[in-house]
């Protein structure tokens, strides 16, 4: 494994570790600045906009920039943003500070999709995608709950310090081992927009807002799943959200090597697999051990349909990835903030705290229905695979596309 695609795994754990962490730190902020918990959600809100909002935005300004030098600016943009955040005067200040740490997210991962595919070997593409997201997989496991007991003894703000030291980190190993990859003749932003309307592409990314927002409608409640539905107390929140990031991860590690091997194939299974799982939970949630085990196949089966809807919109948009790749990160999020609403309306609906599982089901079960319709249309000869940003990449391995 090239010690590159570490880099942009350890950028990968701060992102994933800010992303996450206000979840656990909103009673302490609403508590230091005066306001209300509801409010303070806002802040997470404020991080999700900046993702949508930022990926393809920086990506079109950085077009033309060499990625190496790409990747470093947008986490010197992340590390300032975590830092404002840390010295946020009031709450006005957070969410700027919140909104600007979000802002690099999708571009970061789209860039560096792109550069971790380039970095390995014809047929090991999805692998090196995949071990970069091992980052923000091991920020669930590791980060999150490291950072939300350091906020709680601390103060938030240590959280968002720490955060900003891990930021600075990320961008000296990013400067020491990934290579310098300069600007393709053909690069540009009038190609990666060309690229943006392929048909295949935009199928892609509602695929991952559909199929993603499953994930997120039982996600965004499973604190209040764990102690309202499950029977465990407020202790085993952190221990019940662990075990969520450990599935995350092993469904990232087995994601790679399926999605080198049959791309639409991993896809399909694994969205129906969500639907399934999802169908599942209500009825083993009040069964402890069972409960357990539903998370852990919960995280890992969904987070298996990120590395293969990565793969896909970069290999559809061809030499031009970058922008389809952060693109697709903006779709995640959508699919977060999909996800908690329609899990919400369930929940305040009256149909009881797993609702939003089923209501995440129907979710999958779109999703996949939008995968399959892409698949019957793609019709379209000698598929590239291999997405490294040149034309000299292109091949005609398609049957792991399809």
């Amino acid at each position: 494994m090239p010690l590159a695609l570490l880099a942009l795994a350890v950028s990968a754990f701060g992102i994933g570790t800010t992303e996450f962490v206000m979840m656990g730190l909103l009673p302490n902020v609403a508590d230091d600045l005066g306001t209300s918990v509801p409010t303070a959600g806002y802040l997470v809100s404020a991080y999700a906009i900046g993702v949508v909002l930022g990926a393809p935005l920086l990506t079109a300004i950085g077009s033309r920039v060499p990625r190496k030098r790409m990747l470093l600016l947008l986490m010197a943009l992340f590390t300032i943003g975590n830092l404002a955040s840390a010295f946020a005067p009031d709450f006005g200040w957070l969410l700027a500070g919140r909104l600007l740490a979000g802002l690099p997210h999708g571009a970061f991962f789209g860039v560096g999709a792109v550069v971790a595919a380039r970095l390995v070997p014809d047929g090991r593409q999805a692998r090196a995608v995949a071990t970069m997201f091992l980052g923000l997989t091991v920020a669930n496991i590791v980060g999150v709950p490291a950072a939300t007991l350091l906020g709680q003894h601390l103060g938030w703000r240590a959280t968002f310090v720490v955060v900003s030291v891990i930021g600075l980190g990320a961008m000296a190993a990013l400067a020491r081992l990934v290579p310098q990859m300069p600007v393709d003749s053909h690069q540009g932003l009038g190609r990666e927009m060309k690229a943006m309307g392929n048909r295949q592409v935009l199928l892609g990314l509602l695929t991952a807002v559909l199929g993603f927002a499953g994930v997120f409608a039982v996600y965004s409640y499973l604190s209040a799943m764990t102690t309202e539905a499950m029977g465990f107390g407020e202790s085993s929140v952190t221990l019940v959200l662990a075990l969520f990031g450990i599935g995350m991860t092993l469904g990232a590690l087995a994601a790679g090597p399926l999605t080198d091997r049959a791309l639409r194939p991993t896809l399909y299974g694994s969205l129906a697999a969500l639907a399934v799982v999802l169908v599942v939970f209500p009825f083993t949630v009040h069964v402890q051990w069972a409960a357990l085990v539903m998370v852990v196949l919960l995280g890992g089966i969904g987070f298996m349909t990120t590395t293969p809807l990565q793969m896909l919109v970069m290999n559809k948009a061809k030499d031009a990835p970058t922008l389809a790749s952060a693109s697709n990160h903006s779709a995640f999020n959508l699919a977060n903030a999909g996800g908690a609403w329609l899990g919400g309306v369930a929940i305040a609906a009256g149909w009881g705290w797993t609702s939003p599982a089923l209501v995440g089901a129907v979710l999958a079960v779109v999703g996949l229905a939008v995968a399959a319709t892409a698949g019957l249309l793609d019709r379209t000869p000698g598929v590239s695979r291999v997405v490294t940003g040149g034309s000299s990449a292109h091949n005609k391995q398609e049957a792991g596309v399809r």
